[in-house]
């Protein structure tokens, strides 16, 4: 929150607004467009008249929640609808090798050792995790799997409930074939953002596919009551049967 009281130079203000857009939307470049855009926008905009911004009136109605909370709200909007649009292409600039993901510490959790996996230890963000991993250690029908580590820098980006731009983490990639690899989601409790991240992910897949044809992906969404209630044996029964927002 700005404190007008620290503050009496207008530029000051306008680099601080400037730098909480660019930090909230990801921005790493910019910042003298996106400046002289904001000082024009707080000079004859925001306000109910054209306002003089080296006035301390001016500043002080700035550092007010709802002038500021306004001026970024219409910024951050403005700008995912410039830069989040449909291409009508996608196209493959890199790929991640999983046995070159660099080794790395986590914290203290439940774990188990993989047969099936790169990594040397499994670890669970959630008991279904876990649980969801031990049962691809005995699919016969599976080459191997991953579990999808910060440091293995995996993500999808997608357009969160609040209209921002984020990243996704899905949470396991597994490997049936040599050409066909399948991102796997698992939840227990579902959040408003889950229909975004499957829809972005069934959008990744399709962007993939069309991008390459080496390898065939696709994903499935594993709820922990449906895991719990149908138990699968293999892996094609969860391809087969769990259909949440695929249908």
């Amino acid at each position: 929150m700005l404190d007008a009281s620290l503050v009496t130079d207008y530029r000051a203000v306008i680099g601080y607004f400037t730098q909480v857009i660019m930090k909230d939307l990801r921005l790493v470049s910019g910042y003298d467009i996106l400046y002289g855009k904001v000082k024009r926008f707080m000079q004859n905009d925001l306000f109910e008249t054209v306002v003089d911004l080296e006035n301390i009136n001016t500043l002080r109605n700035l550092s007010e929640l709802a002038a500021s909370k306004t001026l970024i709200d219409i910024f951050k909007r403005e700008i995912n609808g410039l830069t989040v649009q449909d291409k009508g292409k996608a196209a493959i600039k890199g790929c991640i090798k999983l046995r070159q993901t660099r080794p790395f510490v986590v914290k203290e959790q439940g774990y188990i050792i993989p047969r099936k996996s790169v990594f040397n230890k499994i670890i669970g963000d959630s008991e279904l995790e876990l649980r969801f991993a031990c049962f691809l250690e005995e699919c016969d029908d599976i080459v191997s799997y991953a579990k999808n580590y910060l440091a293995v820098h995996f993500t999808v980006d997608y357009i969160n409930t609040d209209g921002n731009i984020a990243n996704y983490y899905p949470d396991f990639i597994v490997k049936r074939s040599p050409d066909s690899v399948i991102i796997v989601e698992t939840k227990g409790l579902e959040d408003l953002d889950v229909p975004l991240k499957m829809s972005r992910l069934r959008e990744w897949c399709m962007d993939i596919n069309n991008a390459q044809n080496e390898v065939h992906y696709d994903w499935v969404f594993v709820d922990e009551e449906s895991f719990d209630q149908y138990k699968p044996k293999t892996f094609n029964d969860v391809m087969s049967g769990f259909r949440n927002y695929k249908d």
